[in-house]
């Protein structure tokens, strides 16, 4: 199949580019296995095509009060922002003043005629709530941790019940979207990673003489799977990996 759409079909993929059936392919199952692990892995780490951007929303509960932290999947590989929503102010509807302002501004609006003055008024009081409330929650997230420590007093900022809302960078499943198996980045470094495999396994029988007269040169398999490996990254770090400051703000 010209276009994997699965695993095995990579893996299939793979081992036809590097000449299978009509050569054999000296590497374990296992090892194949470890080498698309690698692949992916390193996919899901710097290609913008193998993350999005999305929001969680989780409810506080008692333990996450008392552990002064949240669960969070390990498909996040990254935490932006975090805006909590109080459950208390959920129903205070037209009594709530921020309510009140923004009818007091759709007037305004309506009366002027344009939108200058409403995007300017809004300017503003997100200054203003800047100056007196801060920057909002401070946050400190480990992908490995799998857990979101926020440093705030839990004691009264966040009650049970209370919802907050994560803006993140998430890994896209595979398995829900099975086109990722034909990317053409995670193909050619996965087959560079199967390559390299194979010369490693053959190193030791290097120059050896095989029936037939077949001279072994798996020091060059090694060599050019290497520099395939190397320009690959290479080609990854200009072309498709986010910018370091992307995250920044």
């Amino acid at each position: 199949m010209a276009n994997p759409t699965t695993r095995v079909t990579l893996v299939d993929y793979c081992l036809r580019r590097l000449g299978s059936p009509v050569i054999e392919i000296n590497v374990d199952e296992d090892q194949i296995e470890d080498r698309i692990d690698d692949a992916m892995q390193f996919y899901q780490e710097y290609h913008h095509d193998a993350t999005i951007r999305t929001y969680l929303k989780h409810q506080i509960t008692a333990d996450d009060i008392t552990n002064k932290s949240i669960p969070i999947s390990d498909s996040i590989i990254y935490v932006k922002n975090v805006f909590p929503i109080s459950a208390s102010n959920s129903t205070s509807g037209m009594f709530d003043i921020k309510y009140q302002m923004h009818i007091n501004d759709l007037y305004d609006m309506s009366y002027i005629g344009d939108l200058v003055h409403y995007e300017m008024l809004q300017q503003y009081i997100s200054l203003l709530d800047l100056k007196l409330n801060g920057s909002g929650m401070f946050t400190r997230y480990n992908r490995h941790m799998n857990k979101l420590m926020l440093d705030i007093d839990w004691d009264t900022e966040l009650k049970v019940d209370d919802y907050i809302i994560v803006e993140c960078q998430a890994v896209v499943s595979p398995s829900s979207y099975p086109d990722i198996y034909n990317d053409m980045f995670l193909k050619q470094y996965a087959t560079a990673l199967i390559k390299q495999q194979w010369g490693a396994n053959l190193i030791k029988f290097d120059g050896m003489a095989m029936p037939g007269g077949v001279t072994v040169n798996a020091r060059q398999i090694f060599d050019d799977a290497t520099e395939e490996l190397n320009t690959i990254r290479e080609q990854m770090q200009l072309n498709y990996e986010t910018p370091v400051d992307f995250f920044v703000g």
